[in-house]
């Protein structure tokens, strides 16, 4: 039987996309088909802003900016907005993760997961909100002579481009919009090309929830032109950019010339340190697994894809890994009993078959996966989950971020031998330890050089800061980091003289 999402494209009434440009809704010169990675079907189609349609968009939110209501906006009138757009993603889950699902191909069943979560979109807009009345500036004292008052205050950075990536657009619209709109900036956000038709409906809900117009533009397209002219505007005050390095490097380039702020998360090669004293050895082969296989296949900057294993439990984390990758099933997203997704592309279907490949030419030892799945399967981008033991850190494999169903076991003697081999990589995203020794659990995050650790477990929450050390980025996403990375820091001087008093 061929599998076909065509009747789930019918039942949302799934509607080709357009760009907002000024709180208008305006058809593109040019459309881009969107190809379902499941089954190969063209879904759909949206417009490719041009540099002209990317100038208005930028020169829409500058004139928001610099002339409307939301940037002097009352603390209150901006929390009831975000609070009211949280209220209307919650209401409309069923449909975005419907859209999602037609976008990216990420299966219904894994739709309560963090990173492809309606609902945890929603906490970071209802997190953000919160800030709204709570972060001000301070008052400071005299420090040298004379009778004068130091004030700082947190003003809104101005115009933010927002590109988002395609794999978790949910989390990442909300982990760069809410603390833009919270803060009083106006945005022009980019979604992927491979992951539109959500963005387009939760730009919809935004208009619903009573933003002004202009504050919020959209528009859709590949990095070049629709990308490329948005990061390099002049107009544009900062670039948030979740996505590969070369484009993060793309967009340092671009921010130079006029000083934009700049906000990168470059993905990573994340490891998992399993230390024999972990209390149960299969729950982190499950967790490793389960972020390398289930919902996303691997198709995530944060996933555990290194698991740095001691020695004398390797064979039982490696036997656990085998047992989950063998019960993961694909097919159609809309079936609650599927519980991974296709590669988003045909580009990257290859890729991460070059890399199985070039992994057992580099000696390592294939446990179990490495192929394509054919039969009902073959038309979409289906690769079964993979898993290399005797991995050595050098190889391809454990160093380049495949972002595929691949999990590398790297065997390892004692703790200093893994915490040398978690740190010897250019990327410094998240990591995880396994251990039942309190102490060590402690010594090893510290020493660690990545930006999130988790202890027994992993997971991501609105309140914390989430971001990484080295090539994994700049800046944070979360919390309140983020609402003052949408902000710029200014301090007035004010004399104490009989006239002002």
């Amino acid at each position: 039987m061929t599998l076909t999402v065509q009747p789930h494209r019918e039942s949302l009434g799934l509607k080709d996309g357009r760009l907002l440009i000024g709180g208008e809704f305006r058809e593109a010169g040019e459309t881009w088909t969107h190809r379902h990675p499941a089954t190969a079907e063209e879904i759909g189609s949206f417009g490719v802003a041009s540099v002209q349609d990317v100038d208005a968009a930028v020169r829409a939110a500058r004139k928001a900016f610099d002339e409307g209501p939301w940037p002097r906006s009352r603390a209150g009138e901006r929390i009831k907005v975000l609070r009211r757009y949280g209220d209307l993603l919650r209401e409309n889950a069923d449909e975005l993760r419907g859209l999602q699902a037609l976008d990216n191909g990420v299966p219904l069943s894994f739709g309560q997961i963090y990173a492809t979560s309606v609902g945890i979109a929603a906490d970071i807009f209802d997190h953000h909100a919160g800030w709204i009345d709570k972060v001000g500036g301070q008052t400071l004292p005299p420090y040298q002579g004379g009778d004068h008052l130091a004030m700082t205050f947190r003003e809104p950075v101005g115009v933010v481009a927002a590109v988002l990536p395609w794999n978790a657009p949910f989390v990442l619209f909300a982990q760069k919009l809410a603390p833009a709109l919270a803060a009083g900036c106006t945005v022009v956000v980019k979604p992927s090309e491979y992951a539109s038709f959500c963005v387009i409906r939760m730009v919809e809900l935004l208009l619903e929830a009573g933003l002004p117009e202009g504050v919020v533009n959209l528009v859709t397209g590949p990095g070049n032109p629709t990308g490329e002219a948005l990061i390099t505007h002049p107009l544009v005050d900062k670039i948030s950019f979740t996505g590969s390095r070369a484009v993060g490097r793309r967009i340092v380039e671009a921010s130079a010339g006029t000083m934009k702020r700049v906000s990168l998360e470059l993905g990573g090669k994340s490891p998992a340190l399993v230390f024999a004293d972990a209390q149960n050895v299969g729950l982190a082969a499950m967790t490793c697994m389960g972020m390398v296989t289930m919902g996303l296949s691997g198709q995530a900057c944060v996933a555990h894809t290194r698991a740095l294993v001691q020695r004398d439990v390797q064979d039982e984390f490696v036997s656990m890994a085998s047992m989950l990758a063998s019960a993961v099933t694909f097919g159609d997203p809309f079936d609650p009993a599927v519980l991974a997704s296709p590669l988003i592309n045909q580009k990257q279907l290859e890729r991460v078959l070059g890399y199985i490949e070039r992994g057992q030419e580099e000696g390592a030892r294939l446990v179990t996966g490495g192929t394509r799945l054919e039969g009902d399967l073959s038309s979409g981008n289906f690769v079964a989950p993979t898993i290399f033991a005797d991995v050595s850190n050098d190889m391809a494999i454990a160093r380049d971020e495949i972002f595929g169903p691949v999990l590398s076991v790297v065997p390892f003697d004692d703790e200093e031998e893994a915490i040398r081999i978690a740190n010897d990589t250019e990327y410094g995203l998240g990591a995880g330890i396994y251990t039942n020794d309190v102490r060590r659990a402690f010594r090893v995050s510290k020493a660690l050089r990545v930006g999130m650790v988790g202890i027994n477990g992993f997971q991501l929450e609105p309140h914390v800061p989430f971001g990484g050390f080295k090539q994994s980025g700049l800046g944070r996403e979360g919390g309140q980091s983020a609402y003052e990375a949408y902000t710029e820091l200014k301090t007035v001087m004010m004399p104490l003289t009989d006239e002002l008093m």
